[in-house]
């Protein structure tokens, strides 16, 4: 079970939103740029400035919640509307690989993390999603298989920001959490080759 399963709903509600950006011109490519640079931002101004004023920590729920829906958006914009090409293809893995690497070692300088947690939850997921990836190659669909997909970390990533915010958790609880979902990662991986293997070639 993976949050992604719910993608379905969250596309309707964004529908109408996504016909008045087509018609004001705005591109897929154009969202997904747009996403990972301001994802860039957040991460840089929450590792720099967080840590000294925690309510900064409220930027990661806040901007993980936007980021899935941008996700939702550039995804529609390309399907519905004709938009797809073989560079958005690359842009849509690549932003988002970047994008999740620099949100998730924001928390680096949360005070008493370990490093290392976070850096395996950052490299885990970048496998997590080539092993998603692969399966176009070997014949199979794109894989979003969870336990620790892509929105289950930005749910992760969010809440552990709103709890960092309200002070209610610190760097213990955060290596904590970061080792929990890098081994889910490892589950997350195994099973997107397993199910692409699975699928009729």
């Amino acid at each position: 079970m993976s949050i992604y399963a719910l993608k379905g709903r969250f596309q309707d509600l964004l529908r109408p939103g996504v016909r008045g950006l087509h018609r004001s011109g705005v591109t897929a490519n154009a969202v997904t740029v747009f996403a990972a640079v301001v994802s860039l931002a957040v991460a840089a101004a929450v590792w720099a400035w967080a840590p000294a004023r925690p309510l900064l920590y409220l930027a990661l729920p806040v901007w993980m919640l936007l980021r899935m829906a941008l996700n939702a958006v550039d995804g529609m914009l390309a399907r519905e509307f004709g938009q797809q090409s073989r560079l958005g293809a690359y842009l849509n893995e690549l932003c988002d690989i970047v994008a999740d690497a620099a949100l998730y070692l924001a928390l680096l300088s949360v005070p008493g993390v370990d490093p290392l947690a976070l850096w395996a939850l950052t490299w885990l997921a970048a496998v997590c999603e080539y092993a998603g990836v692969l399966g176009v190659m070997v014949g199979a669909s794109r894989r979003y298989d969870g336990p620790m997909g892509k929105s289950d970390r930005a749910f992760v990533v969010g809440a552990t920001g709103l709890l960092l915010a309200l002070g209610w958790i610190d760097g213990g609880i955060v290596t904590g959490v970061a080792w929990v979902a890098a081994a889910l990662c490892v589950a997350t991986a195994w099973r997107r080759v397993r199910n692409g293997l699975a699928e009729p070639g």
